[in-house]
């Protein structure tokens, strides 16, 4: 199977600052600085206050215009 079908089936989603899940992934109406992307498994699997804190630190970065953000250690993706 290939790596973006593998992806895609993981149906990543949008994390907002108050660790909500806000909808599908590359849905942010801010181009500039967008919202957190999780996979829907990952999201569910965190606390609020994780998924939160691991949006706040991309916001935060993206606004000093830093593209790439880690997630936090919590929030971490590993692929199996």
């Amino acid at each position: 199977m290939g790596e973006l079908k593998k992806w895609r089936d993981q149906k990543w989603v949008r994390i907002g600052t108050d660790g909500k899940i806000k909808g599908a992934c590359g849905t942010s109406k801010n181009k500039k600085n967008p919202d957190r992307c999780l996979p829907l498994a990952k999201a569910r699997s965190l606390s609020k206050r994780q998924l939160a804190a691991t949006a706040r630190k991309k916001k935060k970065a993206g606004s000093k215009g830093t593209q790439f953000v880690s997630n936090t250690s919590a929030a971490r993706v590993r692929n199996a």
